[in-house]
């Protein structure tokens, strides 16, 4: 029971959103949040991504029966049943938490986690992910909000730093997300999900995932020139290097092998940054 409720609100994804979020949070000049007010954030923020993702699988439930690696979802081998109830659950998530946001953080903290989980929920999973080969790159901006959430728990007047991490999610996820759909692209393609690997083959995807990184790690540079050290641009350096390096071989060879390395690199180059954000607010050379 467990295990398949962490499959069905993706928390995988949900505790990379909440990273994001309170990494944000130290990253912002102004007040100190308090021990409580860090755990609020952080919860609020799990519980909306949590609701997004439920939400998800239930909305795709046709779609996850006709790929490998989501027929095991709770939806589709009938562990869960379909029902109101769980609309009910899921809503009700998604509004306490934003409740909470508003009584213990501030009101545009629990707007920015309202509209991550809105983009996830709706804006990807409702009105893109069936319909255009964009759907990640905009839907993407889901990740965007909960670093913009744990920044406006500090200071709702968010600067260039904040900002600029958000860009770094916004960039990241079609990278993230294109490497592993070029790795699955034969499930795609059976469900009828329009991914770029299945609307313009693995060579252009490939090209699209390079270019793209290129841009996640120019764009990851910049908050060294606006207040993060040098413990910080070692992070975004080491790991956008990284992710470039097995980018350039995916590029060379497509295969579902090179793809999921790709994917792999996506998350190492995301928990450097993320470490080297920490690192450089906790020990400020």
């Amino acid at each position: 029971m467990v295990r398949q409720l962490g499959n069905l609100f993706k928390l995988r994804i949900g505790i990379i959103m909440t990273l994001t979020a309170v990494v944000a949070m130290l990253a912002t000049p102004g007040r100190q949040m308090t021990a409580w007010e860090t755990a609020i954030l952080a919860l609020t923020v799990l519980v909306a991504a949590a609701s997004a993702g439920a939400f998800n699988q239930y909305y795709e439930t046709d779609l996850d029966a006709r790929m490998k690696r989501t027929r095991n979802r709770p939806f589709v081998t009938g562990a869960f049943h379909k029902s109101a109830a769980w609309l009910l659950v899921i809503t009700g998530m998604l509004a306490a938490s934003v409740a909470v946001a508003v009584v213990v953080l501030n009101a545009q903290a629990a707007l920015h986690i309202f509209l991550g989980a809105f983009f996830y929920a709706v804006v990807y999973t409702v009105w893109l992910k069936r319909r255009t080969w964009l759907n990640i790159v905009i839907g993407g901006a889901s990740g965007s909000f909960a670093v913009l959430a744990g920044a406006a728990a500090v200071d709702p007047a968010i600067g260039p730093v904040p900002l600029q991490l958000a860009l770094v999610l916004f960039f990241w996820t079609p990278s993230h997300f294109w490497s592993l759909a070029i790795a699955q692209r034969q499930d795609y393609a059976a469900a009828g999900i329009p991914m770029l690997p299945v609307v313009a083959g693995n060579r252009t995807a490939a090209r699209a995932v390079l270019a793209n990184t290129v841009i996640l790690v120019a764009v990851s540079i910049l908050p060294f020139f606006y207040g993060l050290g040098w413990i910080y641009l070692a992070g975004a350096v080491a790991g956008g290097g990284y992710f470039i390096h097995r980018n350039l071989l995916l590029l060379r060879d497509t295969s579902p092998k090179c793809a999921m390395r790709s994917f792999f690199a996506s998350l190492a180059q995301l928990s450097l940054l993320l470490a080297g954000t920490v690192l450089d607010v906790c020990i400020p050379l």
